[in-house]
């Protein structure tokens, strides 16, 4: 190599490695900032999104509506959330991570200021969608950030706070409306989520720091549409949308009904304590964890089938009558989703050549179509053949995991036969172009 390109090459490793030292990592100033701020965006985050979930009883009883048409409070949530998070995901390309992530907190918490006065369960539905919208831009910006601001080697753990903080908003806010509701009514219960959220909201926009490795993009549609079609395009990556989807149609389904079920004969429990039965995401959160060290033992797929198969018995355990059963079976559920969401979601960034961020907002958008899908027709379901028909539902998906699982074990096997290799990883690439 020439003396001048040997000294570029030199000087632009240095530039690099200069990037990569000015970048935060654990222990370093304003890194603990930094995961505070997302730990109490993802807090907010989940306790508006599923904020109607645990009161579902008390909002049909209200509005004298089925548990079908109240689960749509929930649904619309996560609905308006799937279909915004890939827009909200170029918008945070265009305009910064830390803006989009501001304005979709700023404008969730105002309109869940607003959900305590809904007239109607339309108003309300109309509300919630709404606000699922605005929190796209929470999903689609965080782990971009945290890719652009963090070092490498610190990534998985800051990723996995921000986690934590939707694993405990979610848990917190299904138990703080629970108790709220059970001396006051829903009504005061989500509006003391909404100023939960507001304290949340103005310490992130406080604490987060500004970002010094943004680089705009451009707002081009050709370029993002041309990405998204690549992404759909991909095989592997259509079987771990669907997955995702599916895990999340059980997940959905399974926790919109509950309150209803806990609430009627033999059990009667007030809704206190059903909000506390969501002290169960505990479980999600350690399988979650765990979920890499069960990779590196089975594989990928070796790992989806452990966690749809603990899934589906989770759901065959509900249906016992005894409540330590019913409590068992939601543990089981609860990891099995867990964990064969971590195994999918993981799989996307590791399968998707270019456009990650893309790759993971497609992925987010099956992810929460599942939720509301497993919401609406879960209650749809138990309204009309009670428990046994979301039980139905919920096995008729991890069918699906099954099925599409399979699928990619013969297109895996095909792929790895002709390159000489032994593959493990999920789909129809050799184990070389998938990361284990």
């Amino acid at each position: 190599m020439p003396a001048a390109a040997s000294a570029a090459s030199t000087g632009a490793s240095s530039d690099v490695n200069a990037d990569a030292d000015a970048r935060l990592t654990p222990g370093g100033p304003g890194y603990r900032r930094m995961s505070l701020a997302l730990f109490l965006a993802g807090v907010a985050t989940f306790a508006l999104l599923y904020s109607t979930q645990a009161l579902l009883p008390l909002i049909s009883d209200e509005y004298r509506v089925s548990a079908g048409d109240a689960s749509w409070t929930v649904a619309a949530a996560t609905g308006g959330l799937a279909l915004f998070v890939l827009p909200m995901s170029a918008l945070s390309e265009r305009f910064g991570r830390r803006t989009v992530m501001t304005a979709s907190l700023a404008v969730a918490v105002g309109v869940g200021l607003l959900v305590p006065f809904a007239p109607s369960l339309g108003t309300l539905v109309v509300l919630r969608a709404v606000q699922g919208a605005a929190l796209a831009g929470l999903p689609a910006s965080a782990t971009a950030y945290l890719a652009e601001e963090v070092r490498p080697k610190a990534l998985v753990t800051a990723i996995g706070l921000f986690v934590a903080g939707n694993s405990v908003g979610g848990m917190s806010g299904r138990l703080i409306t629970g108790w709220v509701a059970q001396e006051w009514g829903w009504r005061t219960a989500v509006g003391v989520i909404g100023a939960v959220a507001v304290l949340c909201a103005v310490a992130f926009r406080l604490l987060l720091p500004v970002p010094t490795h943004f680089t705009a993009g451009s707002l081009r549609p050709r370029v993002l549409l041309g990405t998204v079609r690549d992404h759909l395009s991909n095989p592997l990556l259509r079987r771990l949308y669907a997955i995702g989807a599916l895990f999340m149609t059980v997940f959905g389904g399974a926790y919109t009904v509950i309150g209803y079920r806990l609430t009627q004969a033999p059990y009667g429990l007030p809704q206190g304590v059903i909000g506390s039965v969501f002290l169960v995401y505990l479980v999600g959160t350690v399988s979650a964890s765990s979920a890499g060290r069960l990779v590196g033992r089975v594989g990928r797929r070796g790992a989806l089938y452990l966690a749809g198969g603990t899934t589906a018995a989770g759901l065959l355990v509900t249906l016992a009558t005894p409540l330590p059963l019913v409590l068992l079976g939601l543990v089981l559920i609860t990891a099995g989703f867990f964990a064969g969401h971590a195994v999918a979601s993981s799989a996307v960034g590791h399968t998707a050549r270019h456009g990650r961020a893309q790759a993971a907002a497609l992925y987010q958008s099956a992810y929460y179509i599942g939720s509301s899908v497993g919401s609406t027709v879960g209650a749809t379901a138990f309204h009309a053949a009670g428990w046994k028909g979301t039980v139905a539902v919920g096995l008729l998906a991890m069918l699906g995991v099954g099925a599409i699982t399979l699928l990619g074990t013969r297109a895996a096997r095909s792929a790895a036969a002709g390159a000489g290799v032994r593959d493990r990883d999920l789909g129809g690439e050799p184990s070389g172009q998938v990361s284990p």
